[in-house]
C-alpha cells in the first residue's frame, strides 16, 4: 500500500489539509473534537511523518547513525562491539533517541550511507568508529555539515570532535610488564592495518623493543576474527624460536589463541604468556583466565552517546574528550618465561 499522506487523512476526516497539519502538530486552529477525530484517523491509517518533511519544518529525526564497515560475521562474535552498542543505545534511549545501525562491506559503501541518510534527514548525527590512518570519511562528513563524533584518536579527524583512549600508552604498559617478567620474544596479533589504533599499538611495541632491548617484537595484522587469530597463533608457535608471550588486539582472538596453544601442547603460562585487549567476560571464563587491558566498554558507549547528543545540541561546544587509559589486570595467563 502507498504511504498515507496528510491529504488522505483530510479526505477521510472531511477537513482541509491545513486542519490536519494543525491537529498533527498540536497547533491551535481546530476544535478539540476535530483534533481527536483527525488523530484517530491518522492512527488507523498508520500515518507517520516523512523524515524530509519534518526536517524542512526544523524537527529532529530523533536518531543517531552508526555505520560499520566490517564483516557482519566478525562483528557478531566481537564482545567489544556488543558492549559498545549496548552502552550507546542505553545512553541514547535515556533521551528518547534511537540508534540507526547499518553494516556495510567497505568504506565506499559507508560514505554512500552517510550521504543518503544526511540528504533524507534520517539522523541528527553520526558516530564514526575505526578511525583510519588516512580517513576519507572525515572530509565527507565535514562537507555534509551533519554533527559527527569520532570514537578514536588523538588527532587526524579534522574538525570533528572525538572520544578516545590512549592505545599507545596501554600497549607500552603491557610490554613493560612482560619485559619485567623476563620476556624478550614478544608477538602482537594486531587488527586491521588501516586502522589508526592498530598502527599506534604496532608503533608502541616497536618503540618499546628498542628501549627494553627485546630480542624480537613482531606484529602480525589480522581481521580480528577467531579464525585468523587461531591461524596466526599456530604459525607463530610452529617457529623454531617461538615467542614466549603474545598480545592479542581482541578477546576473541586471544581465546582462539589459547585454544591453539592447548591443542599444540604449549602450556599457558608455563611456555607462553597471553595478554588481551578489552577484558570482556570471555577473558574470565576460560582456563586459565586471561591477563587483559581492562576498560568499561558499556560505560564508553554511554559516554559516546552523551557527547553525541551534546554535539547535536551545540556542535561548537563539543571538543575532544580523553578517556582513562585501559589498565592491565593481571590473571593466570602470564608468568615468567622458562629458561632457554
Amino acid at each position: 500500500m502507498a504511504r498515507p499522506t496528510i491529504a488522505d487523512i483530510a479526505r477521510q476526516a472531511g477537513v482541509s489539509k491545513g486542519a490536519v497539519s494543525f491537529a498533527l502538530n498540536g497547533r491551535p486552529g481546530v476544535s478539540e473534537e476535530t483534533r481527536r477525530r483527525i488523530l484517530q484517523i491518522a492512527e488507523e491509517m498508520n500515518w507517520r511523518p516523512h523524515s524530509a518533511a519534518r526536517a524542512l519544518g526544523g524537527a529532529k529525526a530523533g536518531a543517531v547513525g552508526l555505520v560499520l564497515a566490517r564483516p557482519a560475521r566478525t562483528i557478531g562474535v566481537e564482545p567489544f562491539f556488543a558492549q559498545l552498542l549496548s552502552g550507546l543505545q542505553a545512553g541514547l534511549s535515556a533521551h528518547s533517541t534511537a540508534l540507526q545501525l547499518m553494516v556495510v562491506e567497505d568504506t565506499a559503501a559507508e560514505i554512500e550511507v552517510y550521504r543518503r541518510w544526511a540528504s533524507e534527514h534520517r539522523v541528527d548525527g553520526f558516530v564514526v568508529v575505526d578511525l583510519q590512518v588516512r580517513d576519507p570519511r572525515v572530509a565527507v562528513l565535514e562537507q555534509l555539515g551533519v554533527p559527527a563524533l569520532v570514537l578514536g584518536g588523538p588527532g587526524r579527524h579534522g574538525s570533528l570532535p572525538s572520544v578516545w583512549a590512549d592505545d599507545r600508552e596501554a600497549m607500552i604498559s603491557t610490554v613493560n610488564y612482560l619485559a619485567a617478567l623476563g620476556h624478550r620474544r614478544i608477538a602482537h596479533l594486531a587488527g586491521l592495518p588501516a586502522f589508526q589504533h592498530t598502527q599506534r599499538r604496532i608503533r608502541a611495541l616497536r618503540d618499546s623493543a628498542k628501549r627494553l632491548g627485546l630480542t624480537e617484537a613482531l606484529s602480525v595484522p589480522t581481521d580480528f576474527s577467531d579464525a585468523e587469530g587461531a591461524a596466526a597463533t599456530r604459525t607463530l608457535l610452529t617457529r623454531t624460536r617461538r615467542p614466549t608471550a603474545i598480545i592479542y588486539d581482541s578477546d576473541v582472538m586471544a581465546v582462539a589463541g589459547l585454544g591453539v596453544a592447548m591443542e599444540m601442547g604449549v602450556a599457558v603460562p608455563g611456555d607462553l604468556s597471553i595478554v588481551s585487549f578489552d577484558d570482556s567476560t570471555l577473558t574470565r571464563i576460560v582456563h586459565p583466565p586471561l591477563t587483559a587491558l581492562s576498560r568499561d566498554t558499556f560505560a564508553l558507549g554511554e559516554q559516546v552517546a552523551r557527547t553525541m547528543l551534546a554535539a547535536i545540541a551545540d556542535p561548537d561546544a563539543v571538543h575532544d574528550l580523553k578517556n582513562p587509559t585501559p589498565r592491565l589486570t593481571v590473571r593466570e595467563s602470564t608468568a615468567a618465561p622458562r629458561p632457554d
